[in-house]
């Protein structure tokens, strides 16, 4: 009779740890599979975050996810932002920021590079110019290359394009002050297409992958520039995913999400939907190189004029 008393005492008190459990579930505003959210994403990023979202929702009906694509300048901001679940670009935290937006918002901040992505060159059809050394880039940069190439950014400043220009390649050094700023990537597409000695710098998402109906039309209207390979002398190569993988192509940076959350919510099952498979197959669909999952290289032959 003890014995009955004791299983009728644990069932009990299983069962009431299982309401309460769910009772705390709903009362959170949102859950990995229930709720809306808001995040911030670089506007380089605009193509593969859309198709990330959208297969999410798909997978999880009751959830929204709302985007808001800023320049990288303003994702930074938004991480001081409460009403900011996530951002996605290719910032990285120090400790010390981490802390101090904990403190701030209270809330636990986890950040993870997801991907690896590239910044392409591109030229248009009717360049003499299409194959590049860093030395080349960085003079046409600067203004003294030896043809009038000008350069096209997504915006002068405030975006990961530019901030990577002239930290990573410019090393601090002034831009040429005939570049010019088009409003976004896919206009930087548009004046390179209508503008013989234009050269453009966007991201390798907005223009890498063959099987995307709409970056098949960009690439029929520019092309994309060969680079110096980084491992030997006289090879110059495109911005695909096995470039990216050793960094072989010399403008490579990584994406990253920068997760701030005090619960269990929507945004920590998206950034688990961005590092587990299905997250990753989808970078890799979209030409980026994962960055959490191992994919066997092959060797094949390629003919890079086709891309």
């Amino acid at each position: 009779m003890r014995v009955v008393s004791i299983i009728v005492f644990i069932v009990a008190v299983a069962m009431a740890s299982c309401k309460s459990y769910k009772q705390k579930s709903e009362e959170l505003p949102d859950t990995p599979g229930r709720g809306t959210i808001t995040i911030s994403a670089d506007e380089t990023f605009k193509p593969i975050v859309d198709e990330l979202t959208k297969v999410y929702e798909s997978n999880n009906y009751g959830t929204k996810i709302n985007v808001q694509y800023k320049p990288e300048a303003d994702c930074v901001k938004d991480l001081w932002n409460d009403s900011i679940r996530m951002v996605i670009s290719t910032l990285t935290l120090t400790d010390a920021e981490k802390r101090g937006i904990t403190d701030s918002l209270k809330v636990s901040v986890d950040q993870l590079p997801i991907a690896r992505d590239a910044i392409a060159v591109i030229v248009n059809p009717a360049s003499r110019d299409s194959m590049f050394d860093m030395s080349d880039i960085r003079n046409i940069l600067a203004g003294t290359y030896s043809r009038p190439l000008v350069p096209v950014f997504d915006g002068v400043k405030a975006t990961s394009t530019v901030r990577y220009i002239i930290d990573s390649v410019m090393k601090g050094a002034s831009l040429t002050p005939r570049a010019v700023a088009a409003h976004t990537s896919d206009s930087v597409i548009d004046y390179v297409a209508s503008t013989p000695n234009a050269i453009g710098f966007i991201g390798v998402s907005w223009i890498g992958n063959p099987d995307d109906d709409q970056q098949l039309s960009f690439l029929k209207k520019v092309k994309i520039a060969h680079l110096k390979s980084n491992d030997k002398e006289g090879k110059y190569i495109f911005p695909v995913q096995a470039n990216l993988y050793g960094r072989l192509y010399p403008m490579t940076r990584d994406l990253t999400y920068i997760l701030k959350e005090s619960y269990r919510g929507l945004g920590t099952g998206f950034a688990e939907f961005l590092r587990n498979e299905i997250g990753q197959l989808i970078f890799k669909r979209a030409y980026l190189m994962p960055g959490r999952r191992y994919f066997i290289m092959r060797p094949v032959q390629l003919t890079e004029d086709a891309i």
